[in-house]
């Protein structure tokens, strides 16, 4: 309709999402990187310091991602087609879990 205005500015949603995924990876992955570092100058059990680890692997991987999925989000919005975030999300739930694994370990062996 000429005339009325739409709600879409192009390319803005899409990078608002980015920026939180990018969020997320960088806030696991140097999360996990110090609390591994920790882990390992405390002397905490290996388990805590594998969940660590995987906290701040899952952030690296999602950060290398981010570049395809902001494509795939820009190409998904343009045509109107759903999106499924799947293995972005197994990974951002694996490295938040990581974290919560690591630090039960760490409260564990603290007692």
């Amino acid at each position: 309709m000429p005339g009325s205005e739409e709600i879409w500015d192009e390319g803005l949603q899409s990078e608002r999402t980015r920026l939180a995924w990018v969020r997320t990876a960088v806030a696991l992955s140097t999360g996990g990187l110090a609390a591994t570092g920790l882990a390992l100058r405390h002397g905490l059990p290996a388990f805590a310091i594998a969940g660590f680890a995987l906290a701040a692997l899952c952030g690296g991987v999602l950060l290398i991602r981010t570049r395809v999925r902001f494509r795939r989000v820009q190409a998904a919005l343009h045509a109107g087609t759903p999106l499924d975030a799947g293995l972005d999300a197994v990974f951002a739930w694996l490295g938040t879990l990581s974290v919560v694994a690591g630090a039960v370990a760490f409260v564990v062996s603290v007692r």
